[in-house]
């Protein structure tokens, strides 16, 4: 299981809104046929699943803004990894929030 954080962000689009291009990227990964699991955030968009299905859905990702008129694309990649054990959104998150209350009691 993998992590992957993407940033698409189009160029050469004559506005600098990006939203509609992000509503799009959501749709493909709405539709998308890997088993994985995304989560949007205010910067970027965070998605699980295994690193193959990961790289064939950001690729798909990555062409969403050419195809709605986007004269360049600059597309971030970030890729968490971890083969020792079992990693998820959720699990990396439950893990901090244990250690911050740790520190509290």
């Amino acid at each position: 299981m993998a992590i992957v954080q993407v940033t698409i962000v189009p160029l050469g689009t004559g506005t600098p809104s990006v939203g509609a291009y992000v509503a799009d990227v959501i749709r493909v990964l709405e539709q998308a046929e890997e088993s994985i699991k995304y989560q949007l955030t205010p910067m970027s968009t965070i998605i699980e699943g295994e690193l193959d299905d990961l790289l064939a859905v950001v690729r798909r990702l990555h062409e969403v803004p050419f195809e709605n008129g986007a004269m360049r694309v600059s597309t971030s990649i970030t890729i968490d990894d971890r083969r020792d054990k079992k990693g998820t959104m959720e699990q990396k998150l439950q893990s901090v929030e244990e250690k911050l209350l740790s520190e509290m009691g």
